[in-house]
């Protein structure tokens, strides 16, 4: 195979269903094979997916864009959801960057069942939960290719003793990778919900995130836009740092659902970070109200499927 020190450019048309292509090459004179062993194109397949014993329903928390807050919102919508009476299971697929356990403040080992040989989940503010960070050593990176995460995400899907729950919440890495590819294909998603900032840099990803949902046949809940806006505790006044009006005209735009906003919220990460969830230690201020409310829209929405 040549080797291609300079960008390629080409004109490329990728619908990325099975079926459904439409190709243009014309620069370098390279052949299409050639082109397409070095673009890498993975196209999203027929699903299989499988039911996992006790388990009613299954919602992806994604986001197109890191540094959103997925993680501390998943970690606060699982344990509001347990609060209210629900048997919820939070599992972490951010394999690289695993930090529901640092929000959920345990970091317990996991055992092996000696009767069943599956890994008991940990439990913690009214829900279980398993992650990658439950596994590493403090400070220890994972550094693996995308098999080896899809061997990971299956092992806590098929692997892991969640028993019966009304839901099991999974917290996506940002982006459309390799574990994103895995739980649509092999997962019983019932929806995704997307998370946001006002951001247009971040709502431009949030387009790949919804477009990868319709391709794998996944339904989408809706968006939700974090860090919406921050209110002056000294004068009361609302600033939106990062835009406004953006999120809900995207959404209506690529006709989803806009579910909600969550204000920036100083106790929302400082009870992250002291391993309390802000609805569990402090559930009156205004970003928990909005996570609790939340998790009442998401009880709705899965009941109307």
């Amino acid at each position: 195979m040549r080797t291609i020190t300079i960008f390629l450019s080409i004109t490329l048309s990728q619908y990325l269903v099975a079926g459904i292509k439409e190709k243009t090459y014309n620069r370098y004179g390279l052949t299409c094979n050639e082109i397409e062993s070095y673009c890498n194109v993975t196209q999203i397949s027929t699903h299989d997916r499988k039911p996992i014993f006790g388990i009613r329903d299954m919602l992806a928390i994604s986001s197109g864009k890191g540094g959103v807050g997925k993680s501390t919102i998943s970690a606060n919508i699982a344990v509001a959801l347990g609060n209210i009476g629900l048997k919820v299971g939070l599992m972490d697929t951010d394999i690289y960057g695993p930090n529901i356990p640092g929000i959920l403040g345990s970091h317990d080992r996991p055992v092996t069942n000696p009767d069943t040989g599956q890994i008991k989940p940990i439990e913690a503010h009214n829900i279980k939960f398993i992650s990658m960070g439950l596994l590493l050593e403090e400070g220890s990176p994972v550094i693996w290719r995308g098999p080896m995460l899809a061997k990971m995400i299956n092992q806590f899907l098929s692997n892991v003793e969640w028993g019966e729950l009304d839901i099991l919440i999974a917290d996506l890495p940002p982006g459309t990778g390799d574990v994103q590819l895995t739980l649509t294909q092999s997962a019983p998603l019932t929806s995704a919900l997307i998370l946001t900032t006002p951001s247009a840099i971040a709502l431009e990803d949030v387009r790949r995130g919804v477009e990868m949902f319709r391709q794998a046949e996944v339904p989408i809940l809706g968006l939700v836009e974090n860090m919406s806006s921050f209110r002056c505790d000294a004068c009361n006044h609302n600033e939106y740092l990062f835009g406004h009006g953006q999120s809900k005209s995207t959404a209506e735009e690529l006709e989803i659902p806009f579910l909600c906003d969550i204000p920036i919220d100083i106790k929302l990460r400082e009870c992250a970070d002291n391993g309390q969830p802000a609805v569990f230690s402090q559930p009156t201020t205004a970003g928990s109200e909005a996570i609790i409310n939340l998790a009442k829209i998401v009880i709705a929405c899965l009941e109307e499927k």
